[in-house]
């Protein structure tokens, strides 16, 4: 695993989110561990910018539903939030999605949900 998409990146975007999750445990809605992300990754410096909205381009138009990632760290990692009993097929397939409109390489998707932090890279 030496040749990780945004290695110190990712690493240091995992590190916020277990020191949310020590910090709240599991079982609080999604918009809280979203406020403490946030609350983080602003006093380590972190650039990221939360609910980034994205158009979706489908046959030559632009959809009027746009699609908005729950963060986007460091300009090129999409962050998505859950509070789940586990990460399920369909929140790896809308990561991918959401990494297709956004043309990012890489996401991540990290479940607060559990007892013990749960998250998955997902490269497209």
């Amino acid at each position: 695993m030496t040749n990780l998409v945004y290695k110190q990146e990712s690493y240091a975007i995992i590190g916020i989110c277990m020191e949310v999750h020590n910090n709240l445990g599991s079982g609080f809605s999604e918009i809280v561990y979203k406020d403490a992300l946030e609350y983080e990754m602003r006093h380590a410096n972190i650039l990221y910018e939360r609910e980034k909205e994205y158009l979706i381009h489908y046959k030559g138009t632009v959809l009027p539903h746009k699609f908005y990632a729950d963060f986007v760290v460091f300009d090129k990692i999409i962050l998505e939030v859950k509070s789940r009993s586990d990460i399920a097929d369909e929140h790896i397939a809308q990561a991918i999605n959401y990494l297709k409109v956004s043309e990012n390489k890489l996401a991540l998707i990290v479940n607060f949900g559990e007892l013990k932090l749960d998250y998955k890279r997902i490269l497209l």
